[in-house]
């Protein structure tokens, strides 16, 4: 399978299997139309009335020649791969919910401001030490582990996730593992304290902001209904300078209300920051700022905005990261990961404040879903290996998908609340996420 597609004068041709990249002038690009339909001498008679017939001979030749060397029209090599459904996975990567509690009432937030849906709570240091030790025990002989301090509003909790870190650290040389911590915070409550702490410990920081000022205020603000642009927006530009600009990222959510995100995007990059990453929400059917497929085609001239404005940037020595165009050709993802993607339910799980187990911080509320609990160590492993089967061979949408070593199958909570299956994909979220690729592709070339 190949796809083609021409954006900015550039024709770009992926090699789905093999994850070749060509660009191809005019000709070989037309030619593509036709030959796997049709013998060379019927496509040189085809084309001879718009180029020379020798041009087209070598235009053929060299496709074949790309072809013979695997790097069009590949097999399928990847099914050989496949996660074995009887091993047993190991966890590797945990979700904390230090904090069912926040301090916006951001209007998109799938978290239900912060308490998922039940009631309002923090974790205990008891219960995330719990986590801990259930992650030590469950990751097997995996030596790098991962820690993410998610709520709600973390920072409501700080001292318990100090002590967490700390105790943590204090298992790795027993254990002989490592961790890797990160955090997420709306940066209302960001003090010297805590950027000190994250800076120490934490691999990398999350910084919520949505872009414009009109924006970001529109949706992320306090419990009276008060912005938070101008209070968070220093303290942000000064955590992102803190870490020298890298390991961080200012994390903001585009809706249907500013469809025009590019220019969100670009408002950060011109505050300064380099770490840039603005996603689409994921909101109700109807609730007013979900995405539709009829906006899909306004979306994508964003993309291909920002793609422009992001290679400008770069040719100037002023560029920025933005986290959805960031693709390594060289050395991407493993072939484990391009079949099955994040590895929630599986190797990434979350944990309440109450320690109940859940397949990743969407799935978090959602009783068919528990998995068990810390506090006890039991895990339900018939829910775990749902997951760890799940890939991109297991739906049928995904072997069709050109797309799909990149995505990797999509995001199992988008596809369960839009779909109720797990292995049916998000639709509008698989035609961003194609065109994301396609940006990234093109800038590729560009570089």
């Amino acid at each position: 399978m190949i796809h083609k597609f021409s954006m900015k004068g550039t024709n770009i041709v992926v090699d789905v299997n093999s994850g070749a990249v060509h660009v191809f002038d005019d000709l070989s690009y037309e030619i593509l139309d036709y030959y796997k339909k049709y013998d060379n001498e019927k496509i040189i008679e085809m084309l001879s009335d718009r180029y020379d017939k020798l041009e087209i001979k070598e235009a053929l030749e060299e496709i074949q020649s790309l072809e013979k060397d695997g790097q069009l029209y590949s097999e399928d090599i990847y099914k050989d791969h496949l996660p074995v459904g009887d091993a047993k996975p190991v966890v590797k990567a945990l979700c904390l919910h230090i904090s069912h509690d926040c301090n916006l009432r951001c209007k998109y937030c799938f978290a239900s401001t912060g308490d998922f849906g039940r009631h309002r709570s923090v974790m205990s240091p008891e219960v995330g030490k719990k986590a801990i030790d259930f992650l030590l025990r469950e990751s097997g002989g995996r030596r790098n582990l991962e820690v993410d301090f998610f709520g709600g509003e973390p920072l409501l909790n700080f001292d318990t996730v100090k002590e967490i870190v700390n105790y943590a650290l204090e298992k790795e040389k027993e254990y002989n593992k490592h961790f890797r911590f990160t955090i997420t915070t709306n940066a209302v409550l960001l003090n010297e304290d805590h950027k000190k702490f994250i800076n120490e410990h934490m691999s990398n920081v999350v910084l919520s902001i949505d872009g414009r000022p009109e924006v970001n205020d529109r949706m992320r603000f306090r419990i009276d209904g008060t912005g938070t642009y101008k209070d968070i927006l220093p303290k942000i530009k000064d955590m992102a300078e803190s870490r020298n600009q890298t390991n961080y990222y200012v994390r903001g959510t585009f809706t249907r209300e500013n469809l025009d995100f590019s220019k969100d995007v670009i408002h950060l990059a011109d505050q300064g920051f380099k770490q840039i990453s603005v996603e689409p929400v994921v909101a109700a059917k109807d609730s007013g700022y979900d995405l539709r497929e009829e906006d899909l085609p306004v979306l994508f001239e964003e993309y291909e905005k920002l793609a422009y404005e992001y290679v400008k940037r770069q040719k100037e020595g002023n560029g920025f990261n933005f986290f959805h165009f960031m693709i390594d050709l060289n050395q991407g993802p493993c072939i484990a990961k391009r079949i099955t993607g994040c590895g929630a339910g599986h190797e990434y799980l979350a944990i309440t404040p109450e320690g109940d187990i859940y397949p990743c911080h969407q799935f978090v509320g959602m009783d068919d879903f528990k998995m068990g609990t810390v506090m006890d160590g039991k895990l339900n492993t018939g829910i775990q290996n749902y997951f760890s089967n799940s890939n991109v061979y297991t739906k049928k949408e995904c072997m069709q998908c050109w797309a799909r070593f990149y995505c990797s199958g999509g995001c199992a909570a988008n596809e369960y609340q839009f779909n109720g299956d797990i292995n049916v994909p998000y639709k509008v979220g698989c035609e961003l996420e194609k065109k994301r690729v396609e940006c990234a592709l093109w800038i590729k070339t560009q570089e």
